[in-house]
């Protein structure tokens, strides 16, 4: 019988796999910057209620909580997805999915370079380089799309990198704000910025969309389901199993975005995608090295 922890995490994956097909069909109908920030103008309608429910304290309090939220609003939720919904107009699903593995690649990366105290080894960039050399593999599966193949990659990329750089900067924020009370103004921030975005970038308002029934439900559930109860489920497995066992999830979510992507679009996955997947597994272990012995090591 599987226990409640592995249970919700494949559920999440599930979840968060998912998402990957469902924004490809909401692109069909909307511009990147106008689907998300659709996306998370809903989330935070729904996400507020909730919170209350659950009894949270919304009310920022001091500028740790300032930073906290803007930090996440403008990376994780704003930059991050501008640049992935940008980047799945030129690729599958699945290969989407398998760049976002670099997250857990880059984040330590960025941890040390903003000024902790632990130094960078050198098989920390040996790491890194592995991970990259994934991405450049999956970038070209197809000279006869290179342009949009290598497009697509570096606009995906770019948003593991601001999803990482998010992460750091939250992480050095103490606020007094729990996830679960932050995430409304995370979302609402996001959308925010996003929706300037929309207003600035040429053929991307609102008089480009079309609307279409698949595009509504495209952005319902990329807001309830994969949004408030993804990001919700996440941060309760967060606390119980801690970041390192949460950053395996990014190698436990393509599988489920080339089967929903079969399901859903009919994407198929290239030999090269599940090569740059394994360089990147690779590279996620060298540079996570030292918590892998912890967790291998016997008493």
């Amino acid at each position: 019988m599987v226990d409640r922890h592995t249970g919700l995490f494949l559920l999440l994956a599930v979840v968060w796999g998912s998402a990957f097909p469902v924004t490809r069909i909401g692109l069909e109908y909307l511009s990147p910057t106008l689907f998300a920030s659709l996306r998370f103008y809903f989330a935070t309608v729904v996400m507020v209620p909730l919170a209350l429910g659950l009894g949270r304290d919304l009310r920022p309090r001091t500028g740790a909580d300032a930073c906290y939220v803007v930090a996440g609003g403008l990376l994780t939720v704003g930059l991050h997805h501008a640049l992935l919904f940008a980047g799945q107009q030129y690729v599958t699903s699945a290969v989407a999915s398998v760049l976002l593995g670099l997250i857990p690649v880059v984040t330590p990366a960025l941890q040390r370079a903003v000024g902790t105290d632990e130094a960078i080894h050198a098989l920390d960039v040996v790491g890194v380089l592995v991970g990259f050399a994934g991405v450049t593999v999956i970038a070209d599966p197809d000279l006869t799309t290179f342009t949009e193949s290598v497009r697509g990659a570096a606009l995906v990329f770019g948003s593991a990198v601001a999803f990482a750089a998010g992460a750091v900067f939250t992480d050095r924020a103490s606020p007094t704000l729990d996830a679960v009370g932050a995430q409304p103004w995370m979302y609402l921030i996001g959308a925010v910025s996003l929706h300037l975005a929309t207003v600035l970038l040429p053929r991307s308002g609102i008089a480009s969309a079309t609307v279409e029934p698949r595009a509504v439900l495209a952005v319902g559930y990329m807001a309830v389901v994969a949004g408030v109860g993804g990001f919700t489920l996440y941060f309760v497995l967060l606390r119980e199993l801690g970041p390192f066992s949460m950053g395996l999830l990014e190698y436990v979510i393509p599988p489920f975005a080339a089967l929903t992507g079969y399901l859903l679009l009919d994407e198929s996955l290239s030999e090269t995608t599940l090569v740059g997947f394994a360089l990147v597994v690779v590279g996620f272990l060298v540079v996570k090295r030292r918590q892998v012995a912890g967790r291998l090591a016997f008493p």
